[in-house]
């Protein structure tokens, strides 16, 4: 949360509560989402998803507006500790909310949770290379292009080709707030 054109934005767990606004908001996003994301879009594909990130090595965020609508998702998956400290970062906006920089707010409070409250070293974003707009949030946001990886992830039937951006938390440290 910030000032200066930021957006009040707060993170909360996925819960089952959640379930119908999330599903919802999957539903009216599904041009947005295309073929860069495949959320949970059934009840049963929601409940998996909860349970999935109420474990140690996943936490899932919820980015709701100050009003308490769903602005869109942050993961941060495969949590690795001992001599690696890592875990992937995924994300998606939910429609009306894209484009809105509420993701960005939520992004910048989760790298903060992340690096400072989970004791993280490293997040790795796996990132389509036609999807410019993910690319240039991560950009802002202080990661760097690790490198490409040929028929990464599986999205949507397919496997994918992805660029891996990265940040530690030395790079981060001088960008927060």
């Amino acid at each position: 949360m910030g000032t200066g054109g930021s957006k009040v934005v707060r993170l909360e767990a996925p819960a089952l509560s959640h379930a119908v606004q999330f599903l919802d908001g999957v539903r009216q996003s599904r041009a947005l989402h295309g073929r860069w994301v495949s959320p949970p879009a059934t009840r049963e594909q929601y409940r998996v998803f909860v349970h999935r990130y109420c474990q140690p090595t996943h936490i899932a965020h919820l980015v709701c507006t100050g009003e308490g609508d769903l602005a869109g998702v942050i993961n941060v998956g495969e949590i690795v500790r001992g001599g690696l400290w890592s875990a992937y970062l995924g994300y998606y906006a939910l429609a009306p909310y894209a484009g809105r920089g509420y993701m960005r707010e939520g992004l910048q409070l989760v790298m903060a949770r992340a690096f400072r409250r989970y004791r993280l070293h490293r997040l790795e974003a796996n990132i389509q290379p036609a999807n410019q707009r993910s690319i240039a949030l991560v950009k802002s946001l202080g990661f760097r292009l690790e490198g490409f990886s040929p028929r990464y992830l599986k999205i949507r039937g397919r496997w994918r080709d992805h660029e891996r951006w990265a940040i530690t938390a030395e790079e981060w440290r001088p960008k927060r707030a």
